[in-house]
């Protein structure tokens, strides 16, 4: 079978008119949100939503919304073409590629906007460079909280990512109109907000998670791997390891939280790694929990080297 070469969309407009067309026809579109660099963790969510829709849209958006000015958007790696060879590889295809240049740029003026796009959300052959959580540039000034799920986990140190992360995905949902959206439980936080967001604003969308997809040696997959040493990348596999040891034991009936928590953050210290949080958590509400007595998941977030990795696994005994 020939490769699907997918429609390439840049302007909301277009992206609008394209799936408001398909949806005439009675025809279900699926979004696969991603920021590019894609590996074959996103390529499952691809495949996961062929589950569930007729026509597949992926989004390829660096989204400076979610990084503060201190983070690494400068450096988030990125190959447009790659990923468009990647999208043509998976079975069923990609009907259409939507990478917008800014969605945070409403000028209308062109000296304008090219002084708001050298400004705040620059752009450099696709690779963003600026952080536009700063309160100058582009004029945007709305943004979605979900005030509870956001705080904990990777919001105690990341206190304007999930802001940046739900307004981007809100953004989204208004201009392809999906009826079923797919995102990778490794980001299992941001999972829980997507959906809680969702059925708070009344959007008629389906929100799907998808498990986390590991390379043969265990490490879940992230566009950020690519960073880590090969003696880093060796270290890391003690985030994967602990989650294994830890649900093992819990199934075996170690219930103290506490003590999970212990041998997952000392085998991970041991190896090298600092420890951003590791917490075990109600999978709904993600209220951290002392004893399991219901279903639960254990999330990690360490750095090796200059790489922070993120992890979890759910434990349901």
């Amino acid at each position: 079978m020939a490769a699907k070469d997918p429609v390439i969309i840049t302007e909301k407009g277009e992206m609008r008119n394209w799936s408001r067309k398909i949806r005439s026809q009675g025809k279900t579109v699926g979004l696969v949100p991603t920021m590019g660099y894609l590996h074959q963790g996103h390529l499952s969510l691809i495949q996961e939503a062929h589950k569930h829709s007729q026509l597949i849209v992926v989004s390829i958006y660096v989204n400076p919304g979610q990084f503060s000015p201190s983070e690494d958007l400068s450096t988030y790696p990125s190959d447009f073409h790659g990923d468009i060879l990647k999208l043509k590889s998976v079975l069923g295809g990609v009907d259409a590629v939507f990478c917008p240049k800014n969605l945070y740029d409403y000028s209308n003026n062109s000296k304008q906007k090219n002084k708001n796009e050298n400004e705040n959300c620059a752009s450099d052959g696709g690779g963003w460079v600026v952080s536009c959580v700063e309160e100058k540039g582009s004029g945007h000034e709305t943004w979605v909280r979900i005030e509870r799920l956001e705080k904990g986990l990777c919001g105690k140190s990341r206190p304007v990512f999930f802001r940046g992360v739900a307004t981007i995905v809100t953004k989204l949902f208004n201009i392809v109109e999906p009826d079923v959206a797919v995102f990778g439980k490794k980001d299992y936080q941001q999972w829980r907000i997507i959906q809680r967001m969702v059925r708070d604003l009344d959007f008629a969308i389906e929100i799907v998670g998808s498990e986390v997809i590991r390379d043969s040696d265990g490490l879940a997959l992230s566009s950020r791997n690519v960073h880590l040493s090969p003696e880093e990348r060796e270290k890391a596999l003690s985030i994967s390891r602990s989650l294994v040891s830890a649900k093992s034991a819990a199934e075996e009936g170690q219930v103290k939280c506490g003590e999970l928590k212990d041998l997952a953050v000392k085998t991970i210290t041991q190896a090298g790694g600092r420890i951003d949080y590791a917490e075990i958590v109600e999978q709904e509400s993600l209220e951290a929990v002392e004893e399991i007595k219901s279903p639960v998941v254990f999330c990690i977030a360490a750095w090796f080297g200059k790489v922070r990795l993120i992890d979890n696994m759910e434990i349901n005994i």
